[in-house]
């Protein structure tokens, strides 16, 4: 039950951070070279279009970033053991997606190919984070409730 349990967080992780990274994506209409949601299928394409537009790394960068946080969130709260471990697991996944982008396209200028390393696996990291101290607070008023309720009543 865990298995599928983790498995369902880590594709939820990272179907969210998919879908953030392609509405970010979708900001500047001067971007857009496809005429489906989804802008993978003819990513040759688009990078092509924006080699030489920084904002356009710039903004992916982010909302990389903003994807695999909130992807990280959601796998950590789907998953019930190690929340930190299989949030990053999100980061690592994101980043080996990235780094087959960079080798199989080689339209990403050289700032790209450095801050992706510093963008994914911190910011999954945060995500993770973020969850288990969530977690933690409501675990902590949950036994200080319990404790107020059971003192004697005299």
């Amino acid at each position: 039950m865990n298995f599928c349990r983790n498995t369902l967080g880590v594709l939820a992780g990272l179907t969210v951070a998919a879908l953030i990274i392609t509405l970010g994506i979708k900001i500047d209409s001067s971007w857009i070279t496809y005429k489906q949601f989804a802008p993978f299928e003819h990513w040759e394409t688009l990078l092509r279009s924006v080699q030489h537009k920084d904002s356009f790394f710039v903004a992916l960068l982010f909302f990389g970033g903003l994807g695999v946080t909130f992807g990280g969130v959601v796998t950590a709260i789907i998953v019930k053991y190690a929340k930190v471990a299989y949030a990053i697991l999100i980061g690592f996944i994101m980043l080996f997606i990235a780094m087959l982008d960079i080798i199989i396209y080689p339209y990403h200028p050289v700032f790209y190919k450095i801050s992706i390393f510093l963008i994914f696996f911190p910011f999954s990291w945060i995500g993770g984070k973020i969850t288990e101290v969530i977690y933690e607070r409501r675990k902590k008023k949950e036994k200080q409730l319990l404790l107020k309720n059971k003192k004697p009543q005299v």
